[in-house]
């Protein structure tokens, strides 16, 4: 359902889940297993994962908290973005990367919520992808102390209103890890 021509292909996009990233975030363990899990199911399908990796004062390059958590493991030939931007689409190769292996939809998993997962969530459907949120593979930090609400509310909301998602010619969605497909017609 794309509105990219020519693009019948699925990518699996594994978003900043970083040492600083994703440290003290809920559910992590259960996050990372779900995204290992998915990564596996797209190997086994010759489905493209393609990882993205942040850049800031906090997350500087080759310190430790900007590597990637050591439980997943990206292959050589698996596509690394480096962003700097919560849209891991703004000022990186990211569109490029997926043009080149003819994806029109994407399923999104990883850090933060309400930072990059939601940031790149709206910028891939802009830009005219069909975007697949696995709702039990992604997660947040505690900002409360800001004002935000509580990590799982943030995480449910987000769930709840990408579940609704659409624009012309193309659609958002949520499910959970189990109900992925990697086949646009399924779109799970």
């Amino acid at each position: 359902m794309t509105t990219l021509p020519d693009r019948p292909n699925t990518a699996l996009l594994v978003i900043d889940v970083q040492n600083g990233v994703v440290a003290g975030s809920p559910r992590r363990d259960d996050v990372i297993a779900n995204i290992n899990t998915l990564i596996d199911k797209a190997r086994a399908e010759d489905v493209p994962v393609v990882w993205v990796q942040h850049s800031s004062d906090e997350l500087e390059p080759d310190s430790e908290s900007w590597q990637y958590v050591p439980e997943l493991v990206r292959r050589d030939a698996e596509p690394l973005v480096h962003k700097t931007y919560f849209d891991s689409f703004e000022a990186t190769e990211l569109e490029a990367v997926l043009a080149e292996r003819g994806v029109g939809r994407l399923v999104v998993t990883g850090a933060q919520t309400d930072a990059c997962i939601r940031s790149t969530l709206h910028g891939a459907l802009v830009r005219g992808y069909d975007v697949t949120l696995v709702g039990d593979a992604h997660t947040t930090e505690d900002l409360t102390a800001y004002g935000a609400p509580a990590p799982e509310q943030v995480i449910a909301h987000t769930n709840l209103y990408w579940n609704w998602q659409s624009a012309p010619g193309r659609r958002g969605g949520t499910v959970g890890t189990a109900e992925v497909t990697f086949t646009a017609a399924d779109a799970g």
